[in-house]
């Protein structure tokens, strides 16, 4: 770089740091500042020699993070702090102990959440990602800053990604929505998660986003007119009640609006609530709920209310602190627009979620309580130490990512649980003790099965035994992390104390039939009786299920047993040096995988989502089955692509002349005389494909259908689909 250059990079440093103190949100004393400024020389000074991907100096990175850390979340001067340094210890010779002697305990004990794990033990079976995340929240037991921080990391990181490669892009965005974008939500920084899950549909379906994105800039004009025409209507009341306040459009975000067509099958013109109106007001905390409820009775007013679409979550705040008025109102032109009502205290706390808490907290501990709550969550998480690091990301998710439902305590204390939470889960979030001691549960006074699902408002009493016990079936009904880790817990204890009198009876058994009990023969029976662990074997001696029948067969096959041992154990997978080349030319020309498409593989297509040929795939190496071939809109393509990025390999169909393929569609219909055999005429006779099974069902004039066809590749069904929309009668036309 020449010096000018240099020049100009150093002023615009300097500019960005002025502008984080400036645009802070909150009040930063000087010794606040002097705290930020140590930070941010520490940060330039370690970060001097780097540079990131798109060419500018790194130290932007962690300048950019700073701000949105300070600003659009607005945490006090220590997390900014140690935002500013949050790379250093990872990418650059200063340690952790240089940081804690510079900044204290607090601001070490961040950036060490924030610090990655660089390696792990040699098991091909351990996903990075996932250490990660455990890691970073074990650390948020002694700090909620960590993830806070971590988020607005990721935030930056998402929008600067396009200098990467295709493939980084997709994984770093899987794993975006999979885990940050959820976690944004449930902390409550709504805008952030928005940008997340926006920006993550960016690049795991450029296509589509860049579709809708075009299609909301055109429809801009005629959404703002709308917006402009539904004030006017509402504006004249408020104006007449003296309210002080601001009526907004706010868009849907892409992501939301995508969710919404897939969800539904429809058009982006057939979305009919692409935006909401938001009414701010301004009040004092003592007539706050009063005037809420004043707007609401003035906008149905005006426009007829759908009554299943109120969401009050101001008498019953969410537990992220959320609180407003949701309605859904039939507008002008006959659209549904949803409303919220919100007081200029409620849309910051909306806007901020944690930072807004502090700042309106007035002394009162009742303000903190949501984040107590969430921590408390969080910790029952955290509980279970022996769970592998992608269970424990898909058990935090349980806990944490579900909406909410609130029910009631015989006493009349009010519980918060996820959707979907049974009399169990109920139990369990009271205690432990209840959780594990439950026989029955009443639902309104009402005795319910432990599997009935809870709805907003019932009031549920636990009827509990002393000589109840969890079972398997338990795992069936339970749905909220903590219970199912008590339940697995409960019957993880029970199951060792069994096989610990199994491995006695075994011990015993063997010598009868003079076999030495040792970890030799241990294994040979695992294998014999296709077990996975010896505490499956011993556990099934206790019960009674491995007899002395068995046992004999046991060693009578022995040697047998043994050769099955060896050849399993010596079993590898399979890679492109082992095959021969020529034979899977032949039979597997469909697929190819690598960077360059030149590796052709075994694989077997996955059942989740039944990729054909046309279709987006990737490869996904699985532990005990070969390589599985998923549709990058697989419902479980985030998770693999986040969780196991290191086992992703690109793949491309090239040639789909040779063989068939099973492909659903789905028909839904007005019953006409004679539909179904100008459908199946359609299919059979115009594009000469095989009808494996067909089914057709007709309610009251209206007909669902459901065909499975033999189809060579993707633009043959496309163009059945097409030709099947044309037939009079026929509503919509999808593929399962």
């Amino acid at each position: 770089m020449t010096e000018a250059a240099i020049e100009q990079e150093n002023k615009q440093i300097a500019r960005q740091y002025k502008e984080l103190l400036r645009i802070s949100y909150r009040s930063l004393s000087n010794q606040d500042k002097k705290l930020i400024r140590k930070a941010f020389d520490t940060a330039v000074d370690a970060h001097k020699e780097q540079r990131r991907r798109s060419g500018e100096a790194y130290i932007f990175h962690p300048i950019a993070v700073a701000k949105i850390v300070a600003s659009e979340i607005g945490l006090d001067a220590t997390s900014i702090a140690a935002a500013l340094l949050h790379d250093v210890v990872e990418d650059t010779p200063y340690t952790l102990e240089d940081l804690r002697e510079m900044f204290g305990e607090t601001v070490a004990k961040i950036v060490d959440g924030l610090t990655k794990i660089s390696s792990l033990k040699k098991d091909k079976d351990v996903s990075l990602q996932a250490e990660n995340f455990r890691k970073m929240l074990l650390t948020l037991n002694d700090d909620v800053r960590v993830i806070i921080i971590k988020i607005a990391d990721r935030l930056h990181n998402m929008q600067t990604m396009d200098a990467m490669r295709s493939d980084k892009q997709e994984k770093i965005s899987s794993e975006t929505l999979y885990i940050y974008a959820p976690l944004a939500h449930r902390i409550g920084l709504y805008n952030i998660k928005t940008e997340l899950e926006d920006l993550g549909l960016k690049y795991t379906e450029p296509d589509t986003y860049q579709d809708i994105k075009q299609k909301i800039k055109e429809s801009k004009e005629e959404q703002d007119a709308y917006i402009k025409e539904f004030s006017g209507v509402i504006g004249s009341s408020l104006d007449q009640e003296n309210f002080d306040y601001e009526i907004k459009g706010r868009p849907k975000s892409i992501y939301s609006i995508n969710r919404k067509m897939k969800a539904q099958n429809v058009s982006f013109d057939e979305v009919y609530d692409k935006f909401a109106i938001r009414i701010i007001y301004k009040s004092n905390s003592a007539n706050e709920k009063f005037l809420a409820w004043k707007i609401y009775s003035i906008v149905t007013d005006h426009f007829r209310p759908n009554p299943t679409r109120l969401r009050d979550w101001i008498s019953s705040p969410k537990s992220t602190g959320y609180e407003a008025l949701h309605i859904t109102v039939m507008g002008p032109k006959g659209r549904w627009v949803e409303v919220q009502i919100r007081s200029e205290r409620m849309n910051e706390v909306a806007e901020k979620g944690y930072a807004a808490h502090y700042k309106y907290k007035h002394g009162s501990a009742q303000e903190e309580k949501s984040m107590e709550d969430w921590l408390n969550k969080l910790q029952e998480a955290l509980e279970n130490p022996e769970v592998n690091a992608v269970d424990f990301v898909e058990q935090f998710k349980l806990n944490l990512y579900s909406k909410e439902i609130f029910v009631f305590t015989p006493q009349g204390d009010l519980k918060s649980l996820p959707k979907g939470a049974t009399p169990l889960d109920f139990a369990f979030s009271i205690h432990t003790e209840i959780g594990l001691k439950t026989r029955g549960a009443r639902v309104n006074n009402k005795l319910v099965p432990l599997s009935h699902n809870l709805k907003n408002g019932d009031q549920v009493e636990i009827i509990t035994s002393e000589n109840a016990k969890p079972n398997i079936n338990w795992l069936d009904y339970a749905t909220t992390a903590r219970a199912r880790a008590k339940i697995k817990s409960s019957l993880k204890d029970e199951k060792k104390e069994i096989a610990e009198e199994g491995k006695a009876i075994l011990t015993r058994k063997l010598k009868a039939q003079k076999i030495p009990f040792n970890e030799k023969t241990i294994n040979e029976l695992v294998v014999h009786f296709n077990l996975k662990t010896s505490l499956d074997l011993f556990y099934r001696v206790g019960i009674g299920k491995i007899d002395n029948i068995k046992l004999k067969e046991f060693a009578n096959t022995r040697s047998n047993a043994l050769v099955s041992y060896i050849k399993r154990k010596i079993k590898k997978p399979v890679i492109a040096e082992d095959l021969n080349k020529d034979e899977i030319t032949t039979k597997y020309d469909q697929l190819v995988f690598g960077r360059e498409e030149d590796e052709n593989l075994e694989y077997k297509l996955a059942n989740c989502c039944n990729p054909i040929p046309g279709d987006s795939v990737f490869g996904f190496v699985t532990v005990t089955d070969g390589i599985k071939v998923h549709k990058k809109d697989c419902p479980n393509a985030l998770q693999l692509q986040s969780n196991y990025a290191y086992r992703i390999i690109p793949a491309k169909w090239i040639d789909s002349s040779q063989q068939d393929f099973k492909a659903v569609i789905k028909l839904t219909g007005i019953d006409n005389l004679g539909l179904v055999s100008e459908v199946t005429k359609e299919i059979s006779s115009n594009l000469n494909v095989n009808m494996e099974k067909i089914n057709f069902e007709s309610l009251d004039g209206v007909f669902n259908g459901r065909i499975t066809l033999n189809v060579k590749n993707n633009s043959i069904l496309n163009k059945i689909i097409k030709r099947l929309k044309k037939i009079n009668g026929i509503d919509k036309v999808s593929r399962e």
